[in-house]
């Protein structure tokens, strides 16, 4: 499911599929994306590039095509490959950069970037 919240610039999927279920926040305000993987209990966090990750409108518009025509005639699919390499818990100065919401999604887990 996709949770679009226009008046704080942040988009939440949550993905729910067994052992590869994960929530997902695009958090535009502060310009990252941060992702959980439950199977992983882990959150990887990347930031917005604006070339490559669909703009907030254009996020609510390509939700709408799939649910309207069960597939995304567009070429602008969202995908991220995620690399493991060191990752560390969440300081104080994570959240100020990261934002709320990401805080919430991530605190206590281990961060990759």
């Amino acid at each position: 499911t996709m949770t679009i919240h226009s008046e704080e610039h942040i988009v939440d999927v949550h993905v729910r599929s067994g052992v590869y279920s994960s929530d997902t926040i695009f958090d535009y305000t502060h310009g990252y994306i941060a992702t959980r993987l439950f199977s992983r209990n882990a959150c990887f966090i990347m930031k917005i590039k604006k070339d490559l990750i669909p703009e907030l409108q254009e996020i609510g518009r390509l939700a709408f095509e799939r649910e309207t025509m069960k597939n995304v005639y567009s070429p602008n699919n969202v995908w991220a490959q995620f690399q493991a390499g060191t990752s560390r818990l969440g300081r104080f100065k994570d959240w100020i950069l990261y934002g709320k919401h990401i805080e919430k999604l991530c605190t206590g887990l281990p961060l990759y970037q």
